[in-house]
């Protein structure tokens, strides 16, 4: 296991369809998936997570939130921050341990057979 402790955070994205941004530190960048659903906090639970482009570290302290009720396109929030430890990272499987306020233990996040961008992310 990786004994640094990476920046872990989930965004609330308020866009056409709300969804949820993971974004974990890997090798200085925030890499992200689109998750459709509220993420896992359960094990069993698997949610798809849609791979999206990298952003900077600094974007891990964003926060956008409209005045208005309900929020407005292109809010968003944090939902959860925290830290992660590595066990696994290959280019098909990240195992990881989430230490957050909402998400906390072993997570996995592993590529759909055949697929570029479609992940799944559960708790195990």
């Amino acid at each position: 296991m990786n004994s640094k402790k990476n920046i872990y955070v989930i965004q609330k994205h308020y866009s056409k369809n709300l969804h949820y941004d993971l974004r974990l530190e890997i090798k200085d960048i925030l890499k992200s998936w689109a998750i459709p659903k509220k993420p896992p906090v359960k094990k069993g639970v698997k949610r798809l997570a849609i791979q999206t482009e990298n952003h900077s570290i600094d974007y891990a302290d964003f926060e956008d939130v409209s005045s208005e009720e309900p929020y407005g396109t292109d809010s968003v929030e944090i939902w959860d921050k925290g830290t992660y430890e590595t066990y696994e990272n290959k280019k098909d499987k990240i195992l990881i341990h989430i230490n957050g306020k909402k998400l906390v233990g072993n997570y996995c996040l592993i590529r759909l057979r055949g697929q570029k961008k479609n992940w799944l992310f559960f708790k195990y």
